[in-house]
């Protein structure tokens, strides 16, 4: 399957992207950086009308789960001044330069009604599949406790296909925990990795691994 182009991605479509430090170097080396990040992300995807559903901090990557409005560089846009900021930030604090990311981001097209919920729940669960806590509920630096425990996030959007979990926030929110409590299989997790590492759409008919 080609590779699918920024400008063919359909509007409305939630996209997951995942951006790696360059050479897969640390890009957080501590929590003000964190803080910075998420500060920023905050202040852009508002500025250029992306709605964040999920994300996740990691050591020397992030993933979010993000639909842009209908015109899909703004999402390129917000990365863009995200990553300028951040970038000259740590260039300062490690006395440096030079690029923080390795290269553009990637992203893929997320089938919703298929695909969406788990996809959210790749994201938050990173953590867990790194070793570095027992539960996503322990990891501070992603949207896990704002969609399972309602967490005010000044980030976080939720998805219609979250909001349909059910008719109240704590519905909602013991439905979504619920999800977390069997894990995605191998052959779903090499979907969702193959399509974010080759740019081809999560869907059915989306590559395997």
């Amino acid at each position: 399957m080609p590779r699918l182009l920024r400008r063919d991605i359909p509007p409305g479509y939630p996209i997951h992207l995942l951006q790696r430090g360059h050479n897969r170097a640390a890009c957080f080396g501590s929590d003000a950086d964190n803080v910075l990040y998420l500060g920023l992300l905050q202040e852009y995807s508002r500025r250029h009308a992306c709605s964040v559903h999920a994300y996740v901090l990691m050591s020397n990557h992030i993933h979010l789960l993000v639909s842009p409005p209908a015109d899909i560089y703004c999402l390129s846009r917000m990365m863009r001044d995200i990553n300028q900021v951040f970038g000259q930030h740590t260039n300062r604090q490690r006395n440096r330069c030079g690029t923080v990311w390795q290269g553009r981001p990637k992203m893929c097209v997320v089938d919703s009604e298929t695909y969406f919920l788990t996809c959210q729940r790749y994201v938050e669960l990173n953590p867990v599949r790194a070793g570095m806590v027992d539960g996503p509920w322990l990891y501070p630096w992603s949207s896990y406790s704002a969609n399972a425990a309602g967490r005010a996030s000044g980030i976080v959007t939720p998805h219609p296909l979250y909001l349909g979990l059910g008719a109240s926030d704590e519905v909602r929110q013991a439905a979504y925990r619920s999800l977390f409590d069997r894990p995605i299989d191998a052959e779903t997790l090499g979907r969702i990795r193959s399509s974010v590492n080759r740019g081809t759409p999560l869907s059915n008919s989306g590559p395997r691994e």
